[in-house]
């Protein structure tokens, strides 16, 4: 007798990062609340990205790639999250410029089959003396380059 492989999980792109809703983030409704999804795809973008060595220990100046700032959010809610318990994130990046990039995620069950919420993020690496656009590293673009969802 063989065991059955798990499901593979409903992603071809980007990847596909657990997070966990705890009571707390549930409303007065009982549903995670509209300003758990964006912070929760945050922290799934975070713990992706110092897998990268991408990381912002206190100091801008040697921040590097981690010193961005957002330029534009939207988020559609699809489905309401009425537990807490186990979840995972979808990242993926829409496009990466010189100085910018789009990411784009999905808030969604643990094998990525069921969506609660998507979005967009517009970030800008900034220049921590100027506060202007800069470049993103050659290292950064790599690491970017692998999440790049495929062209439709």
């Amino acid at each position: 007798m063989t065991a059955e492989a798990p499901p593979a999980p409903a992603v071809s792109y980007g990847r596909l990062v657990p997070v966990t809703v705890h009571f707390d983030d549930l409303d007065a409704l009982g549903l995670l609340h509209n300003a758990r999804y964006p912070l929760l795809a945050e922290r799934a973008w975070t713990e992706l990205w110092q897998e990268h060595g991408v990381r912002f220990e206190g100091d801008w100046a040697t921040a590097g790639d981690a010193c961005n700032a957002v330029k534009e959010l939207r988020v559609s809610y699809e489905a309401p999250v009425t537990k807490p318990g186990a979840y995972a994130v979808h990242l993926w990046l829409e496009r990466l410029g010189n100085t910018g990039l789009t990411y784009g995620f999905r808030f969604c069950s643990t094998d990525g089959t069921l969506t609660y919420a998507r979005g967009e993020r517009v970030l800008v690496r900034l220049d921590a003396a100027t506060l202007r656009p800069t470049p993103w590293s050659e290292t950064f673009r790599s690491g970017g380059r692998a999440l790049m969802r495929p062209a439709h």
